[in-house]
């Protein structure tokens, strides 16, 4: 049995709760939608202020840990936005290249892998579909509302399983 993490975890994602994807909504607007561009043009997201300020806040007390549906390619644009705009140092759980499953269902399975080895204090995402999961399955949950909603990016998480 592994030994349990001494902190608690705050589990942040990433577009649409630190990250504002709103200069890259375009991509999935069109059809087909431009999955490379749109994962292309994510190390220019501004910052989600409120969201940093939770992560940030959240380090004090707990381990922070980043959960986001963006793909393993995209994985060190993601470390570098992150360190580039002061964000904790944290494990990044990304989806699998080739994996389309609904984000409520991949980042449920992760969640409840890190459960097993110590307390998740706090989920922070934007997707309704993941936080109602989350919150059925019995973590605590904030809902990240303060990035402008785009049914584009909803869709895609849900039907696509694209972030």
């Amino acid at each position: 049995m592994k030994e349990q993490s001494s902190r608690p975890l705050a589990v942040f994602d990433l577009d649409g709760t630190l990250a504002d994807t709103a200069h890259r909504q375009r991509f999935l607007e069109r059809t087909p939608r431009d999955w490379d561009a749109f994962f292309a043009a994510a190390p220019e997201d501004p910052p989600l202020a409120e969201g940093v300020a939770m992560a940030l806040s959240s380090a004090e007390e707990c381990e922070v840990v980043y959960l986001t549906g963006r793909p393993e390619r995209c994985r060190r644009a993601t470390e570098d936005w992150l360190t580039g705009h002061g964000l904790p140092a944290g494990r990044i759980f990304m989806r699998r290249n080739d994996d389309r499953r609904p984000a409520r269902r991949t980042k449920l399975e992760v969640l409840r892998r890190l459960a097993r080895d110590g307390e998740i204090r706090v989920l922070v995402d934007d997707d309704a579909f993941v936080c109602e999961e989350a919150e059925r399955a019995g973590f605590t949950v904030v809902r990240a509302g303060w990035a402008a909603a785009s049914a584009a990016l909803k869709d895609a998480q849900e039907r696509e399983g694209r972030t």
